[in-house]
């Protein structure tokens, strides 16, 4: 008892850090960007903190080679920028976002990650709820962020921290104030959520509750991203499954399976996309994504190789992002794509890195996911569901990244960090006896079931 009572700031920590890591624009809306910015400022000095004191080990063989190449590109892009001081800015918050997945990686066992997790999300799905039903029933009106002048009415939807439409049933905003984030959110913690039930690490009755309120998010942000990005996680869980039932050496249908599937898929949307989009409500265009694709792909056929410099979110008042994507009064900081905004900032050669690093920690993942787990993924059973962790939370942002670049910062980066270390540091790790293994790593009794 008193080793899990002196572990709790690390745990407290490590919420905070995915409170904020995914929850940005809340502290943004409510505090300002000084706000925010002191809060993440003590997040990554927390971070940085903990791992001196700790001090935990990581051999080079186990150092994934493609996030340290990726992130020395992006580094080094510096040098060549059109833009070195935005460049030098947008690299320091990549390392300190990556060091706070380093931080969740190394300083806290697998199981206390997940527990970390699930408080994170259970604080930002409840403040969402609850604010929402604030601006319904007592503001009855939409709400507009903090400490932000935004001249005269009217304003662009997108402005709006919330709409105030949960009587209408959505589409919500919650405390992010944006419904595909919301709702990405809500999926992660579906997934975790789910997880601990299945494992039995919560009460049975908590964790049906916390699945219940994360599945009510989810609807009501009605994010059409995030709908495909759970069919997307799904197919994951339904060919793992698979894989896991058929054993290493009789697999080869479900490879099959799952590569014709590929090509269905993208087929159907070739050839049926408006259709496709009529279904889901969006417009020929995307709601706008093709007019930004189309200038970052000519912006960044300027400079193919290297790219402009690194950046993450563009900085508006920095050229060539200055008026670069602008929709209805609405100035977007991304290109709504992952791989071309990588491809814009750090060129081809930049793409080929954050491809080999992605395809790297997926194909660990993938492994974790279907063979007998390893130290530092799950406990001694044959499988577990905990294993599944890392794999279906990557192909959710893998989904998302086609029409959302958060997989390059914030929370997906760092979610993206942390797995890659994991994943790599399980597949040197022996299976070993639960008797070989601190406890921590192993699912809890029925007496360490926490709400």
């Amino acid at each position: 008892m008193a080793s899990t009572r002196s572990r709790l700031p690390l745990r407290l920590l490590a919420s905070l850090t995915v409170f904020t890591a995914f929850g940005g624009q809340f502290w943004r809306n409510l505090l300002g960007w000084w706000g925010f910015g002191i809060i993440a400022g003590l997040c990554i000095i927390g971070a940085i903190v903990a791992i001196a004191v700790l001090h935990p080990r990581l051999e080079w063989r186990r150092v994934p080679k493609g996030l340290v190449a990726f992130v020395g590109f992006c580094t080094l892009s510096i040098a060549w920028s059109f833009y070195p001081a935005a460049s030098l800015i947008g690299v320091g918050i990549q390392l300190g976002t990556a060091v706070c997945g380093v931080f969740l990686a190394l300083c806290l066992t697998y199981a206390e990650l997940i527990r970390s997790l699930a408080a994170a999300f259970r604080w930002m799905l409840v403040l969402s709820l609850l604010f929402e039903a604030w601006v319904a029933f007592v503001v009855r009106g939409p709400v507009l962020p903090f400490w932000v002048d935004y001249g005269e009415p009217p304003y662009p939807k997108a402005f709006y921290w919330s709409r105030g439409l949960l009587l209408d049933g959505g589409p919500v905003e919650g405390i992010v104030g944006n419904r595909n984030l919301l709702g990405f959110i809500a999926l992660i913690a579906l997934i975790v959520f789910v997880l601990q039930l299945v494992e039995g690490t919560v009460r049975r009755g908590w964790a049906i509750f916390w699945v219940a309120v994360a599945g009510l998010v989810f609807a009501l942000t009605r994010s059409t991203t995030v709908i495909l990005a759970l069919v997307v996680v799904a197919a994951a869980l339904g060919f793992a499954l698979w894989a896991r039932a058929r054993g290493a050496e009789r697999r080869r249908p479900m490879y099959i399976t799952a590569a014709a599937s590929v090509v269905v898929v993208i087929t159907l949307l070739i050839t049926l996309n408006g259709a496709l989009l009529k279904v889901f409500g969006k417009s020929e265009d995307l709601t706008g994504r093709f007019d930004i694709w189309n200038a970052v792909i000519g912006l960044a056929q300027q400079r193919p190789v290297a790219g402009w410099g690194w950046m993450g979110y563009w900085a508006p008042w920095v050229e060539p992002f200055d008026g670069l994507a602008v929709r209805k009064g609405v100035t977007y900081l991304q290109a709504h794509n992952a791989w071309l905004d990588v491809w814009l900032q750090v060129g081809i050669i930049g793409l080929v890195l954050f491809t080999a690093l992605l395809a790297s920690t997926l194909w660990r993942s993938w492994f974790a996911a279907v063979d007998r787990p390893r130290v530092g993924i799950a406990d001694d059973q044959p499988y577990t569901a905990r294993s599944l962790l890392p794999l279906l939370i990557l192909a959710a942002l893998l989904a998302q990244s086609l029409a959302e670049s958060r997989i390059l910062y914030e929370g997906g980066w760092m979610l993206v960090v942390a797995f890659c270390i994991i994943t790599k540091r399980a597949q040197f790790a022996p299976v070993e006896a639960a008797g070989d293994r601190q406890s921590d790593d192993a699912t809890p009794s029925s007496g360490e079931r926490v709400r």
